[in-house]
This record gives C-alpha cells, sequence and structure tokens, in this order.
C-alpha cells in the first residue's frame, strides 16, 4: 500500500513512557547497569532455594508453549497465522531487551512472586482507516502492579529509554492484568507455598542460632570465682578450653583432674524435618507435580498430566488476557484471535515417535515432511511427503504412499548404530 494513502498518513506512534518518539541521545544520557535490570527476581521469600527451581522449572515449560496471533473460522478452527508486529511480540521478540521465550518465562515467575502480573504494551502504532482506529502492538513488557482504581492501574516496569524500573499508569482497558490460576496454593497468606517458606525460615533461623555462640557447657574450676583476678583466670582458662575445640580436627579437648564439666541440653528437639516433608508433599500434590518431573525422569503419562493440570491453565490465564486486551472487539469480530500451541513430540520418547507419527500422518493431521521437521529432520524431496493423505491407502496409480516415517526411524537406529 503506498505511503501517502489516508491510513498511512494517519498515524501515530505511541510509548507509554514517553508519548513521543524517544530521544535519539538516550543512550548517551543514562548510565549502564552491572547486572541485568529487567530480569525477574523472586521475593517475598520465594528466593529459598528450594522453592525456586520448582517455580523455574513451571515457568520454562510454559515458555515452551508457542503463542501466535492467528485468524480462526466461524466455528474457532485455526485459519492463518497473521503477519503482524503484535505476532512478532508473541513469537520472536517481546521488546528490544527480551525474545518471545524470555517474555513468557518473565510473566509466569512474577505472576507466581505477586500474584498478579500486567503485561501493558509499550510501544504501539495507531492508524485511522476508513473501518476506524486500528491499533499494532510493537513491544510489551512485564509489570508490577503497584495501585489499583477503578479504571486505570498504576504499574512498575522497565523503561528501555532510561534503564530504569519506573510507574507508570494506563487504562485497565488496554493491559492485560494475569491473575495467578495457583494463587489459592502460592499467595494466600495460608496457603502451602507461604507455610513452607515461613517453616524454611524458622529452620534456617535454628541453624544460625546453633552455629552461635550459645552456652553450651558449664566449667566448673577448683576454686571460687569472688575477686577481679579470679575471674580474669577463670576467662583465661576457658579461652583455652575454647582454643583448643577451634584447633581440635575431631573437637576434643583436655581439662584438669580437678576440673568438671557439665554438657547442656542445648539442641532444640523440634519436628521441622517433617513438617517440611508434609508441606513438600502437599505442594507436590495441589500443583501436579512429582520428583520425577523435576529431574526428568518422568514417563509420557506423568508428563501429559501435568501439562493437562499445571502448564495449560497457566497459559490459558495468559492468553486469555491478551485476546482480551491486546484486540479491539472488531478485530475479535473479524476472526483475530490469539492461540497456543504446542509441539506434539516433547512429551513422547525416541522409541514411541514412530508410532505417533504414524497416527498423525495417517489421521491426515500432519504431513510426514512436516512430522520430519518436528524431530529435527530434514523434509525429503518428494512430493507425496508434503500431501496430507492416509499413507495406508493406496495412491493412485497403484504404489502404495511411502512411509517416510517410518524410514525416519529406521534412519535413526542406523546413525545410533554408527
Amino acid at each position: 500500500m503506498p505511503e501517502n494513502n489516508f491510513s498511512s498518513r494517519l498515524k501515530n506512534a505511541w510509548n507509554a513512557f514517553m508519548n513521543r518518539d524517544p530521544p535519539v541521545s538516550s543512550h548517551l544520557t543514562y548510565g549502564g547497569s552491572s547486572y541485568n535490570p529487567y530480569r525477574t527476581r523472586l521475593t517475598r521469600g520465594n528466593e529459598k532455594s528450594f522453592i525456586a527451581p520448582i517455580f523455574n522449572k513451571i515457568a520454562m515449560d510454559c515458555a515452551e508453549m508457542s503463542l501466535q496471533h492467528v485468524r480462526v473460522d466461524f466455528n474457532g478452527n485455526y485459519l492463518e497465522t497473521i503477519d503482524s508486529k503484535l505476532n512478532r511480540c508473541l513469537t520472536l521478540n517481546a521488546n528490544k531487551d527480551q525474545s518471545a521465550r524470555d517474555f513468557i518465562q518473565d510473566a509466569v515467575l512474577s505472576m507466581f512472586d505477586e500474584g498478579t502480573v500486567a503485561l501493558p504494551p509499550i510501544d504501539t502504532i495507531t492508524r485511522i482507516t476508513k473501518d476506524g482506529i486500528e491499533t499494532d502492538i510493537e513491544s510489551i513488557r512485564t509489570a508490577e502492579v503497584r495501585q489499583w482504581y477503578p479504571d486505570y492501574i498504576t504499574m512498575r516496569a522497565y523503561n528501555d529509554q532510561t534503564g530504569q524500573r519506573e510507574d507508570l499508569t494506563m487504562p485497565k482497558a488496554s493491559v492485560p492484568i494475569i491473575m495467578n490460576p495457583l494463587y489459592s496454593v502460592m499467595n494466600e497468606n495460608n496457603s502451602v507455598v507461604q507455610r513452607l517458606i515461613r517453616t524454611l525460615n524458622l529452620s534456617d533461623t535454628l541453624d544460625a542460632q546453633n552455629g552461635s555462640g550459645k552456652l553450651d557447657m558449664i566449667i566448673q574450676l577448683p576454686y571460687q570465682i569472688r575477686t577481679k583476678s579470679m575471674e580474669d583466670r577463670a576467662n583465661l582458662r576457658r579461652d583455652s578450653i575454647q582454643e583448643q575445640l577451634e584447633n581440635s580436627k575431631y573437637g576434643i579437648a583436655y581439662i584438669d583432674g580437678t576440673e568438671h564439666i557439665t554438657q547442656l541440653n542445648r539442641g532444640i528437639e523440634n519436628n521441622l524435618y517433617e513438617r517440611v516433608k508434609y508441606l513438600v508433599d502437599q505442594l507436590y500434590s495441589q500443583l501436579g507435580i512429582t520428583e520425577s518431573i523435576l529431574n526428568g525422569t518422568a514417563n509420557n503419562e506423568t508428563m501429559q498430566n501435568y501439562y493437562s493440570r499445571l502448564i495449560e491453565p497457566i497459559i490459558s490465564a495468559i492468553v486469555d488476557g491478551m485476546r482480551w486486551k491486546y484486540l479491539t472487539q472488531k478485530a475479535r469480530d473479524d476472526g483475530e484471535t490469539i492461540m497456543f500451541f504446542r509441539d506434539p513430540f516433547k512429551l513422547v520418547s525416541a522409541n514411541t515417535i514412530p508410532d505417533v507419527a504414524d497416527k498423525l500422518t495417517r489421521n491426515e493431521i500432519f504431513t510426514p515432511n512436516e512430522i520430519r521437521q518436528m524431530v529435527g529432520r530434514k523434509p525429503v524431496n518428494d512430493d507425496k511427503a508434503n500431501e496430507l493423505r492416509n499413507r495406508n491407502i493406496s495412491a493412485a496409480n497403484g504404489q502404495e504412499f511411502a512411509n517416510v516415517v517410518k524410514d525416519e526411524s529406521s534412519e535413526q537406529k542406523t546413525e545410533e548404530k554408527e
């Protein structure tokens, strides 16, 4: 479309922080940083070494989902992927600092940490056309919700013009606000995660106390301490025994035959270990996660349950918010939407790939060449490999449709032998 037409001339670039084009010299005006300023840093005790890897694992698996700006038919069936700046944000880079995958991982971690995350559009282009106002989103970021108003929301997000986190206020109608679907498990004051964090904090406190200079023993000396000189003599004797213990490899010291030591019961017997174990079991149960999922040994059935029970509800919450706020009502009426897709082979072991691929091609869901690309193989130079058809049905010339997927299995086994 020519640049001098009506819609091209009536367009406006808008930045959520500046509301104007960024200054050319901005990279010279503001200083840099020795750390990544827009990286999510867990707070509220969630940075505990035990909890952080669980949250990170879930966020990474959510980021494996492919979000796309697409067009669907009247029944909601996928028709095509829309070549838009919003789709680039969802598939390539969400902003100048984060890839699309980094952005989703950041959003999920922030949502886990705060209970809510905002995803404001930062850079947008608005066009006035004969059909009305059209807005294309050029960059998006995660933001911490700071203040709620009836029609507006104040957030704190990273401003790539200044290199700092800054507050901005925008209409709720334009900002996806994603509530954690697992809020009752992670963020409620008496939730499993919060109780586990408090228990771990208590355990750390007791460990610190046990390693500090608490009263461990009483030394009975063969003389009475009534004067300053005798007190100094007793202190020297105490320091001597303490020095022996510190310099002893096995914690052994000697005393005079006339001295007597009383060992105090300093260890506070508690059931913290059992309580932590109980809360961890509760956390795994409520999240639908297991040790095998965390260490990568889970079978296909366990992983399918994990994705359907945990990952998909989280991604659905994010996609629903984006669909509602990023797309206008007119765009939705025209069939535009945001969908997420999952690689069907992510959860499939190598020995079951041929069977799964056979079902997908036989039911005309994927072509053999599409299957080959999914498993990391180059497409074959065969027109039939690009056709959607049941390979078990004879072709018109009487030849069976080539089982390209089965050949892939044989090819893989040959490479393993070599």
